[in-house]
């Protein structure tokens, strides 16, 4: 194992220190158009090349209104509510790549199964279908780039676009240089990655407020401290990178008292539909199950923390009480990665307890909404603050909050809320579902608005925004 691990860091800093964009080794041909041996001649073909060049970038890059006093407008009436999307062709160094090295992803769980299939990861057999996989809760980034290159509200053209989508694996980068001690290492992709969108006009025209980025880790692991006292746990600096300051970020967990311009999106579960027959189907399967447990928890102990304490309170109830079912997550224990055996111990319950995890918020949170399961909170960062995007406003009619002098009467509190209104708070989770899943990315025209249509919908709110504030400034001037 010893030797194993090492060797997965020595290839770990082979690929840090490899930095360039393109290879150094290009045909030269490609360069032969300047090797022109009269002066005059070579003189002439770079003055009209450049010529040419400024014409392109002036008439397609910085157009103006024919009025100068009128601002951009956005049309949406093609594409329901979504504006026209361009994604960016990166760099492989950016996103294939990564993949490919998923050997050297984490050093500790094997990583190649998970990215497979478009980040869905491998099938899962048995009786739940051909739309159920076991997906990685850290995967969103892929499984985002992978349904938006078949959109229906893509274009390929630059100049007609509205809302860029920069498809960067930040989430798979910080799994791979979290061990990095070299700060300028760790840091260097995202580095690299400012260096380019920096040369790109469009990118420029607004400083990146019309752009967004997809993280499947939270914002925490990209937003290292620059106090070296202050314990880094890995974590890069790329969301402090100023020249993305204006860039929309969207990470599975948001930092709940900074940054403006991060939103919360759900972490992946194991369904992923193409159809909303699929939806429907499910949901119905949802609403008949029997559900002979007042509540339930998937999860592990955590060391010397205030959410340790949490957990271990909440164990201590579940373990002692006849209407609590329990998968404990440890060393030995397959059954809390079994995605049909967490499903079926969730859907044998009333509530599920969402205790914060290493961080705020937990894939458990949309395992139990997948599976019907009304979520209790001990902490309103887990969701209240997080996924304003896909959650109801109203958080009485979908969860339950227990306070912290609620915190060891799990099950009289719980005990008490009348049979009715738990059926009203599931009725409303199960209608959630749609929104937090993940379609499937070959389920063009699903017939359902997944996590990736919400979220461009909300973008294209932001972008309309902007241009209503522009269109406002041109005016009082």
């Amino acid at each position: 194992m010893a030797s194993r691990t090492k060797e997965k860091e020595k290839n770990q800093s082979q690929f840090l220190s490899s930095s360039p964009f393109y290879s150094k080794n290009k045909d030269k041909r490609s360069i032969s158009f300047f090797c022109v041996s009269n002066p005059s001649k070579k003189k002439f073909m770079v003055t009209a090349l450049a010529i040419s060049l400024w014409f392109i970038l002036y008439f397609h890059f910085f157009r103006v209104p024919s009025n100068p006093n009128q601002a951009e407008t956005l049309t949406l009436s093609k594409c329901n509510g979504i504006a026209p999307l361009y994604i960016y062709d990166l760099h492989p160094r950016f996103t294939t790549d990564l993949i490919e090295r998923c050997n050297f992803l984490n050093i500790y769980v094997e990583t190649c199964p998970h990215v497979i299939n478009q980040g869905l990861g491998q099938p899962l057999t048995g009786s739940l279908g051909s739309s159920w996989f076991a997906t990685n809760e850290f995967l969103s980034d892929l499984l985002f780039h992978a349904r938006v290159k078949n959109h229906p509200c893509r274009t390929n053209d630059i100049n007609s676009a509205k809302l860029f989508y920069i498809p960067f694996y930040a989430g798979l980068y910080t799994s791979f240089a979290f061990r990095e001690s070299n700060h300028t290492l760790r840091d260097q992709l995202g580095v690299d990655l400012v260096k380019y969108l920096s040369n790109i006009p469009t990118f420029l025209k607004r400083n990146g407020r019309d752009h967004f980025l997809v993280t499947g880790r939270t914002s925490w692991d990209l937003m290292r401290m620059s106090d070296p006292n202050i314990a880094d746990f890995g974590a890069n600096r790329l969301l402090y990178l100023p020249e993305l300051a204006d860039v929309a970020m969207l990470t599975v967990e948001r930092h709940p008292w900074v940054g403006k311009n991060h939103f919360g999106v759900p972490y992946p579960s194991y369904f992923h539909p193409k159809t909303s027959v699929e939806i429907a189907k499910w949901q119905s399967e949802v609403l008949k199950s029997k559900r002979p447990y007042l509540y339930a928890f998937i999860g592990g102990a955590r060391i010397a923390s205030d959410k340790a304490a949490i957990r271990a309170d909440i164990m201590r109830q579940c373990e002692s009480s006849d209407k609590c079912a329990q998968i404990t997550c440890e060393t030995g224990n397959a059954a809390c990665f079994d995605p049909a055996k967490v499903l079926l111990t969730l859907r044998g319950a009333r509530f599920c307890l969402q205790p914060p995890g290493l961080s705020f918020t937990r894939r458990s949170l949309f395992d139990s909404i997948l599976a019907g399961c009304i979520p209790v909170f001990f902490s309103e960062h887990t969701a209240y603050t997080q996924y304003n995007w896909y959650l109801p406003k109203n958080v009485k009619t979908w969860s339950v909050m227990l306070e912290q002098d609620k915190k060891e009467l799990i099950e009289e509190e719980l005990g008490k809320i009348p049979d009715d209104e738990v059926k009203r708070m599931r009725d409303m989770i199960v209608r959630i579902i749609p929104r937090v899943t993940y379609a499937h990315p070959d389920g063009i025209g699903s017939g359902f608005k997944d996590v990736v249509d919400v979220a461009l919908e909300e973008l294209t709110k932001r972008v309309q925004h902007m241009f209503e504030e522009e269109q406002t400034a041109v005016r009082v001037d």
